[in-house]
Order: structure tokens, then C-alpha cells, then sequence
């Protein structure tokens, strides 16, 4: 197998990682790739960049490759899985019509109220006088969404009125409907589900931590953080995932005739009155794929294959690492509202590989030859431990290594879970 995997961060490192060690996967190309990802695959540019169908086309029958894994969600969404698979190439990613679960939060919530999906109540909102009802309805906290992409960005969630108000008419001003939701309590969790269109396969439970600062507070941002397994859950998530959300919503954009093929990323909240949906996304959520991956003990290659096949149902159960898996993200200064790019990286080979690795996000090669920044998120530090506590002692003690001027990250990922603080709320009645 010599699959191409597009797209450029640190999803896509961790993706072109975990294909390298399927036995069958002969070589992986990416494109455009990044430093990290050259340095052990073949990095190919994309003269027409990431939304362009027919050059991603192109460079997969260029290069043999017989599969395609598109990364980010805005390829998808502008429709580059179809253009190769109109190729005959074998592609893990959905159509443009099925990526509307992630490109459109109201298109989300229509699909989810037609599969009985439970979820946070909604309003979407085209003005202000819609926007200010919607808010009045739903009380504080506000949780106030762009419907469209917004790199994990598009999100407010507030106490204050004005603030709520003040991202809403941005997002109106700037052409985009916005949606209201009700506030949803409980500790999140992110599922993938790898679907053929009709099989439903969950990976393992992560938790991502979104707010730029320790303790949740700041922004949010693309993600700080991530680990897995999820000891704290329920024993009986992941299938009721799949029984009461996953599966009706892949029957149903099937019924449509826009089947879903790739990753449902479920967003969940496990709320007093159960789990409810945060969102959906079309593609590997970002940095949960990071720990994911790296306990993923089935050939990767072989899995994302069958499902571009509708071969799922031929695959044997998932195969998974013991050990806990943790990332923590280094970002650039002024990350998330400026993100400042051109400062040096150095460090990274003092980080030993037999305790954790480090993950190419956003990083470029300066016209000195130089490792640089050159994004937001720049890094992923990965770690794997026998136990959360030690998986994060090996990480952060990776993170200590690398040097970035101004750089920062947050201090206590997984360290609630760490220390048993992380709870489900009772359902409601109980006592």
C-alpha cells in the first residue's frame, strides 16, 4: 500500500506515523506535509493548495498512490474526496455533501433531530433580534457558534451577555448564520467512529482540552492537549455512542443518499441527564488523534483502506495499546488571537524517543536552514506511560526540552484525571 495523506499538522504527522508501521504500507507520501513529516515521509507540494480537487487528483496518480487520507476538515468540505475518488483512487474522507456535519452546525443539528440524536437544545440565528431571543431562551452560560468552519475558533462560551452578543453580530456581520445552544454540563469526551457508510467501528475515548490556559480558562483554541483511554467514563459509553448517536446518523445521511464515509469525530457531553452531542466533525479531531494513534495496534493502513472499500464488516475487533497515551501542544506566542511565526526551535534532539516524540505542527525550515515556527500550534509532545501519571511525567519532561521564545502550554493536562476529580454528574432523580 502507498497511501498520500494531505494536509500539514500534526494530525497529519501522527497519521503518517501510525501508517508507517502497518507491514503493508510500502511508503507514505504527504503533501504538502511539514519538516517533521519529511523527515520519514516522501513531502510533495500542492501548487493549487489544499481545496484543489483535480492537483490532489493529479499527484496521487503521479505517485501511484492508491489511497488518499485527506487530514483537515476544509479540503473535505470543498470537495476534494470526491474529485479523487472520481480518479477510481480509493479515499478515507467524506463527500462534500456528507462533510456538512462539520462545514454547517445547522445542517448538524437537522440531521441529529431527524436521527433522534441527543443534543444540546438549539437555535440558529440570521440577525440580532433572532440572536437576542435566542439568548434570552437559552440563559447563561451563552454558548454562541459560527455555522461554519472555524478551526476550533468559532466558539464563545460566557457568562457575559455583551460578549455573547458581541460574537454573534461578528459572525451575522461577517455573513455567517450563528447558532445558539443551551449550556451543557459534565466533562466532555471525543469518540472517532470510522464508518464505511454503513459500519460503525469507535476508536478509543480521549479528552481534549480546549481553553488555551491551565484550569479552563482563556479562549478557546484548536486544542491544547489531549489523553486516552478515559478511566473515569462509563464502562458502557463508547457502545451507547455507537447504538444512539453514530450509527442512527450514518443511517441517515445513507437515507439521504449522501453517505458518510471516513471519521464521525463525536463531541460528547456527559451531562446529568446523559451523554448529549457537542458537535460533529467530519475527520480525525486534532490532538485527540495524537493519543489515539499512538495506542492503536491495528494496522492503521489496513483499516482506513477497508472502510474506503465498505469493507468494515470484514475486519477483525480493533486492537489497542494498554498504556496511556498524553500530548501536550507547545503553541507560539499570542497564540490564539496573534500567533507569532519566525522564532527558532531547538531542543528537539535532546528529547529521548523511548519516552515520548514530538509531532510537527506548525513548523518551517527558514532560509537559514533553521527549524522555525510558522503557525499557532507548533508542536506535539506525545508520551506513552503505564499509567496516566507517568504518561505525563514522560511528556512534560519532553515539553521542558524544546525551546521556543514565548512559547507556552498548559501545565495540567490529564492532571484532573490524574488525581480522581473528574466526575459525571448523577442522572437526574437519583440521589
Amino acid at each position: 500500500m502507498k497511501p498520500l495523506v494531505v494536509g500539514s499538522g500534526a494530525r497529519e504527522h501522527a497519521l503518517v506515523r501510525a501508517l508507517l508501521a502497518d507491514p503493508d504500507v510500502e511508503a507514505v507520501f504527504a503533501a504538502p506535509g511539514n519538516p517533521g513529516i519529511a523527515l520519514v515521509a516522501d513531502c510533495r507540494p500542492l501548487p493549487g493548495g489544499l481545496t484543489d480537487g483535480a492537483g490532489v487528483a493529479d499527484l496521487a496518480e503521479e505517485l501511484g498512490a492508491d489511497l488518499v487520507v485527506i487530514g483537515p476538515e476544509v479540503p473535505l468540505v470543498a470537495g476534494v474526496a470526491d474529485a479523487v475518488r472520481a480518479r477510481g483512487i480509493d479515499c478515507f474522507g467524506p463527500s462534500a455533501d456528507a462533510a456538512r456535519l462539520e462545514g454547517s452546525k445547522a445542517f448538524a443539528k437537522e440531521v441529529m433531530a431527524e436521527a433522534d440524536v441527543p443534543t444540546a437544545r438549539a437555535y440558529v440565528c440570521d440577525d440580532e433580534t433572532q440572536l437576542r431571543d435566542a439568548l434570552d431562551a437559552t440563559g447563561a452560560p451563552y454558548v454562541v457558534k459560527e455555522d461554519g468552519l472555524a478551526a476550533g475558533k468559532g466558539v464563545v462560551v460566557t457568562d457575559d451577555l455583551d460578549a455573547a452578543l458581541a460574537h454573534g453580530r461578528a459572525c451575522i456581520d461577517g455573513g455567517s448564520p450563528v447558532v445558539v445552544e443551551e449550556f451543557l454540563d459534565g466533562p466532555e469526551v471525543s469518540i472517532f467512529c470510522v464508518t464505511d457508510g454503513t459500519t460503525v467501528l469507535p476508536l478509543a475515548q480521549a479528552q481534549d482540552f480546549k481553553r488555551v490556559g491551565d484550569d479552563d480558562q482563556g479562549p478557546n483554541t484548536g486544542g491544547m492537549g489531549a489523553y486516552s483511554p478515559l478511566t473515569w467514563a462509563p464502562e458502557s459509553l463508547t457502545d451507547e455512542v455507537v447504538e444512539r448517536i453514530a450509527q442512527p446518523t450514518v443511517d441517515v445521511m445513507r437515507r439521504r443518499g449522501t453517505p458518510f464515509s471516513g471519521v464521525l469525530y463525536v463531541g460528547l457531553a456527559l451531562t446529568s441527564r446523559g451523554p448529549r452531542v457537542v458537535e460533529f466533525n467530519a475527520r480525525f479531531g486534532d490532538p485527540e488523534t495524537q493519543v489515539v494513534l499512538a495506542r492503536l495496534r491495528t494496522p492503521l493502513g489496513a483499516l482506513l483502506q477497508a472502510a474506503a472499500r465498505e469493507r468494515l464488516d470484514q475486519l477483525e475487533p480493533l486492537a489497542w495499546r494498554p498504556e496511556t497515551a498524553v500530548t501536550v501542544v507547545i503553541a507560539s506566542d499570542g497564540y490564539p488571537a496573534q500567533p507569532r511565526t519566525g522564532d527558532p526551535i531547538s531542543g528537539l534532539d535532546q528529547i529521548d524517543d523511548d519516552a515520548a516524540y514530538v509531532l510537527h505542527a506548525g513548523t518551517a525550515i527558514g532560509d537559514d536552514g533553521t527549524l522555525q515556527s510558522a503557525g499557532g500550534r507548533v508542536l506535539s509532545v506525545v508520551a506513552l506511560g503505564s499509567g496516566l501519571a507517568e504518561a505525563r511525567e514522560k511528556a512534560y519532561a519532553a515539553v521542558d526540552l524544546v525551546d521556543l521564545p514565548g512559547s507556552h502550554h498548559r501545565t495540567d493536562v490529564g492532571l484532573a484525571a490524574e488525581r480522581g476529580a473528574v466526575a459525571v454528574p448523577s442522572p437526574e432523580g437519583s440521589r
